[in-house]
C-alpha cells in the first residue's frame, strides 16, 4: 500500500473520532449550559412573583377569598410555563398549577440552588424560595429538565452530520495533499531505482527538496553509497595488492631460492667436501635465507600497510620506537657507532607495526650505507624533536657517500637498490609508504660536516582536539607503479 494511501485512511479514520470526541465534550459544556440557564430562569420567575405571593399568603390568613384568587392569577402570569406550588406555614398547599412531580413527591425544603426532583421516571428542575413575613410559607418553582433535550438533540445531530461528511472529506484531501507531500520522494525512489551500480554516490544527484525527511535519506542514501564505493574501492586494492604480492613474491624469492637450491646440490653431491669449503658453502645459504625472510618481510609489510585501516591507529611515544629501532640496529651491526637523542613527550596517532619497521629500516640502511669513503666503521646519528609546524621531526644523519640529487626520488621506488646493496630495495619504499599513511614527509638530502646522506621524516603530532586521521584513498605501494 502506498504511503499516501495509507495517511488518507489514517486520516479518514482519525478525523471522525476527532470530531466525535469533540462533540461529545460539546454536548456535556451545552447541557451544562443550558441547565445553568434554566436555573437562572427559575431564579428570575421566583423573584418576580414573590411579592404576588406574599399577598397571596397574607390574603389566605385573612380569609379574603377574592383577592387570594386575584393573587393567583398573578402568580400564574409571572411564572409562564413554569410549574407553581404554594404551602403555607402549616405545610397546606395553598396553589399547585402548571407542570411539576405528583402531589405525593415531596419537594425539598428551601434551598440557595436548584435541585432535581424525580418522579416516575422524569426528572425536574426545583427552585425552593422560603418566604418570611407575617403569613410565611414556602414557594417551589417547578421546570422539567427535559426541557433543553431538544437543544442538546440538534447538537448532537449537528455533531454526528459534521462527522460523516468529514470522513470523505478529510480522507480525500488528506489523499491529494500526501500524494503531493511524497512526489519528492517517489522522485527520489524513482531514481535510486534508475541507478547504475558503477555510477557510484554521484550518480544519485539529489536536488534539495525542502522537505527534511527526504533530504535527509537521499543524504543517507549518497553516504551509503559512498561508503560502498569505499569499501569496493578497497576490495579492489586488496585483489590488487594479492596479486602484486603474489607476482613480486614469485619474481624476486626465485634467485635467492635458485642460489639456496645450488648451494644443496653442491652439499648433497660433495659429502666428503672440506670444512672450509662447507663453512663457505653454509654461510652463503644463511645469507640467502636471510634475504628471503628480509624479503618476504618486506612484502608483507607492504602489503599490510595497503589495507591498514585507521582502527588499527593508536596513540604512540615515537621517542620509544626511535630508541628500540636503534637498539636493534646496535645488536645487528656490533662494529657501527650510533649516536641518538630523542626529545620525551613525542607522541603522534600510528600504526605501532607499520612504524617499528619503517623506523628499522631507515637507521638500519643508515648504518649499511653509513660507512665513510676511506672506509671504517659506519657512523650515524639518530635526532628526534619537535618541529614548529605541529610535526614531529626525525632526522638520520651518516657518513657515507650520500644520494646524488638526482638520484634521491628513485631511493623510494620499490626494487630499487644499488649494486652493492645487500638489501632487498624495499626499505625505503616501506619507509616512504609509512610517511605517507600518516600524513607525514620523508625527504633525502646532505647531512652536516663532514658529510654523507641525512633522511628527514615528519609526522604530525597527536592533538587531543584533532579530527580523525583519514587514510590517503590512493594506497598502492605494493600494486601500484612507485
Amino acid at each position: 500500500m502506498r504511503l499516501s494511501t495509507r495517511i488518507a485512511l489514517s486520516v479518514t479514520v482519525l478525523v471522525p473520532v476527532m470530531v466525535l470526541t469533540a462533540g461529545l465534550l460539546l454536548l456535556g459544556l451545552v447541557h451544562r449550559d443550558l441547565s445553568r440557564q434554566q436555573d437562572a430562569v427559575l431564579r428570575e420567575r421566583a423573584a418576580a412573583v414573590l411579592p404576588n405571593v406574599r399577598t397571596l399568603l397574607a390574603a389566605d390568613s385573612k380569609g379574603r377569598p377574592r383577592a387570594e384568587q386575584n393573587q393567583q392569577r398573578k402568580v400564574l402570569d409571572g411564572a409562564l410555563d413554569s410549574g407553581v406550588r404554594l404551602a403555607g406555614q402549616d405545610g397546606a398547599v395553598l396553589l399547585a398549577v402548571g407542570p411539576q412531580p405528583a402531589e405525593n413527591v415531596p419537594l425539598p425544603a428551601a434551598a440557595d440552588a436548584p435541585v432535581t426532583v424525580r418522579d416516575a421516571g422524569r426528572a425536574w428542575r426545583v427552585l425552593s424560595v422560603r418566604v418570611d413575613g407575617a403569613a410565611p410559607g414556602t414557594l417551589w418553582l417547578v421546570s422539567p429538565s427535559s426541557a433543553v433535550d431538544p437543544q442538546v438533540a440538534a447538537v448532537r445531530r449537528r455533531v454526528l452530520l459534521v462527522a460523516v461528511l468529514a470522513a470523505p472529506v478529510a480522507g480525500l484531501l488528506a489523499f491529494a495533499l500526501a500524494g503531493r507531500a511524497t512526489a519528492s520522494l517517489r522522485r527520489l525512489s524513482a531514481r535510486a531505482a534508475a541507478l547504475d551500480p558503477g555510477g557510484g554516490a554521484t550518480a544519485l544527484a539529489h536536488t534539495p527538496s525542502r522537505v527534511l525527511e527526504v533530504d535527509e535519506l537521499a543524504a543517507a542514501l549518497g553516504l551509503l553509497l559512498a561508503r560502498f564505493d569505499e569499501q569496493a574501492l578497497r576490495t579492489t586494492q586488496a585483489l590488487d595488492t594479492a596479486r602484486s604480492f603474489s607476482s613480486a613474491a614469485s619474481h624476486e624469492l626465485r634467485t635467492p631460492l635458485t642460489a639456496m637450491r645450488t648451494n644443496l646440490d653442491v652439499l648433497g653431491a660433495h659429502p666428503d667436501l672440506a670444512a672450509a669449503e662447507r663453512a663457505e658453502v653454509v654461510a652463503e645459504l644463511a645469507q640467502d635465507h636471510a634475504r628471503l625472510e628480509e624479503l618476504l618481510t618486506a612484502l608483507r609489510t607492504l602489503a599490510g600497510g595497503d589495507l591498514v585501516e585507521v582502527s588499527a591507529f593508536t596513540g604512540l611515544d615515537l621517542g620509544e620506537l626511535v630508541e628500540s629501532a636503534v637498539a636493534e640496529a646496535v645488536r645487528r651491526h656490533p662494529k657501527a657507532v650510533i649516536d641518538v637523542a630523542a626529545a620525551p613527550g613525542i607522541r603522534v596517532f600510528g600504526w605501532e607495526a607499520g612504524l617499528r619497521i619503517a623506523l628499522a629500516n631507515l637507521v638500519g640502511n643508515a648504518v649499511v650505507h653509513g660507512s665513510p669513503p676511506g672506509g671504517g666503521p659506519a657512523r650515524v646519528t639518530v635526532r628526534l624533536r619537535a618541529g614548529r609546524s605541529g610535526a614531529a621531526v626525525l632526522t638520520v644523519d651518516d657518513t657515507g657517500p650520500g644520494v646524488p640529487p638526482e638520484g634521491r626520488a628513485a631511493v623510494f621506488h620499490r626494487f630499487h637498490r644499488r649494486p652493492d646493496s645487500p638489501g632487498s630495495g624495499l626499505g625505503l619504499t616501506l619507509v616512504a609508504q609509512q610517511a605517507a599513511l600518516h600524513r607525514g614527509t620523508v625527504a633525502v638530502g646532505d647531512a652536516p660536516p663532514p658529510g654523507g646522506c641525512r633522511f628527514e621524516m615528519r609526522l604530525p603530532l597527536l592533538r587531543p582536539q584533532a579530527p580523525t586521521l583519514r587514510l590517503p584513498a590512493r594506497r598502492d605501494w605494493l600494486s601500484g607503479d612507485r
